[in-house]
This record gives structure tokens, sequence and C-alpha cells, in this order.
């Protein structure tokens, strides 16, 4: 399973409350969630994402609430991977769950630029940075979380 998209990058400790503002948490429309993703971090963000993207952060994303909203918005915005140099434990679960693929790779987090093209191979970890022509090696994905992102989240792996 690969995926390839231009990278949106971020620093450390984005928190869910900036991937998406409690003021939305109103609703559970998935669409809606993803008009206001990454709003408070970067406001242009909606009208740059494009379906297959990837973001990059840096240590600690997606701390702060156990809350779903903030992988369910990111998913739902186009983006098809994370990759940071560490997840908060509860965000790395949640977006397992609902289908989001996410790798921890220091090395990929701080030599990635915005803008960079990339292709992350889940099945061998390798993240090619095709823009500076550098690879990094994340640790790939187990069969059964393989399984869970294929499957577009948990509860339908389970089906």
């Amino acid at each position: 399973m690969n995926v390839k998209g231009t990278v949106h990058k971020y620093g450390d400790n984005v928190d869910t409350d900036v991937i998406i503002p409690a003021r939305y948490l109103n609703t559970a429309d998935h669409k809606e969630l993803a008009a206001h993703c990454m709003e408070d971090i970067d406001a242009d963000f909606v009208n740059k994402v494009k379906k297959g993207d990837i973001i990059v952060g840096g240590a600690n994303f997606g701390c702060g609430s156990s809350r779903e909203h903030a992988p369910i918005a990111i998913k739902e915005s186009g983006v098809s991977c994370v990759i940071a140099s560490t997840f908060a434990r509860i965000f790395y679960r949640n977006s397992i769950n609902i289908g989001l693929a996410i790798l921890e790779c220091k090395e990929a987090s701080e030599k990635i630029n915005d803008g960079d093209e990339v292709e992350v191979d889940f099945d061998t970890g390798v993240i090619r940075n095709l823009t500076k022509s550098e690879e990094y090696k994340a640790q790939p994905f187990p069969e059964f979380i393989k399984k869970i992102i294929a499957a577009n989240g948990l509860l339908n792996s389970l089906k």
C-alpha cells in the first residue's frame, strides 16, 4: 500500500484544538469538520490541501483531548498520511481506529519541508522525499494495522 502527495509541514505539539477548533465540535458531520481543519494554525490549509496530500509534524503531534474529531477532520480533508517525530498516544490510536495512516519517523519529520513531494510505502516503512531524492525509514505497519487502514477503519475491518 503506497500513497503520494504534497507535504503540509507543522512543528511540535500540534494539539487537537488547532487541528479542529473546539467551536466546531457541535457537529458530527465529517465534511463540516474538514472545512475547519487546521484553521487556527494554518487558515489557508483547507484551500491548499488536495486529496492524497501528507501532513508532517514534529514531536507530540495530536496532543490535547481524546476526541476522534481531530483525525476525522484530517482524513476527511483528503490527507492520506500523517508523519511525525512522535504522536500523542490517544491521537495515534484514534487515527488507526478511523483508518488514518500515521507513521513515526524522526528523520523524516526533521528533513521534509513544506511543499515537498513525498511517497510512502506502508509495507516497508520507506518514506521517499521525491523533491530531495532522500529516503527515511519508519516502522512498517503490522498486518493487523494494514488491515484496519485498508478497510477504512477498525469497525469496517471487523465486517
